[in-house]
């Protein structure tokens, strides 16, 4: 299975279990999702990624598929941009 697919992957899961609605358990999993964000995606946009993700899943009610959003960026919407600089 190619590296892009794994990721995808694992942020189904990651999301998945960001969506657990128990106050206690997101005070554990904010920060641990924001550390997770940080080393599948490096660089600024991971960074940045990391810090959403805390900020999301440290608030009650959280719905945002933030891993699947961030996969959807890195290797859809980013690899068009890529795609269209190597072309110009």
């Amino acid at each position: 299975m190619n590296n892009k697919y794994k990721k995808l992957a694992a942020s189904l899961v990651l999301d998945a279990i960001g969506f657990i609605p128990f106050l206690p358990f997101d005070l554990i999993w904010a920060p641990l999702s924001g550390y997770f964000m940080t080393k599948m995606y490096k660089g600024k946009e991971g960074k940045i990624a990391g810090i959403v993700s805390f900020i999301e899943e440290i608030l009650p009610f959280d719905f945002i598929p933030t891993f699947t959003l961030m996969w959807i960026y890195s290797y859809v919407i980013n690899k068009r941009k890529n795609e269209e600089l190597i072309e110009n």
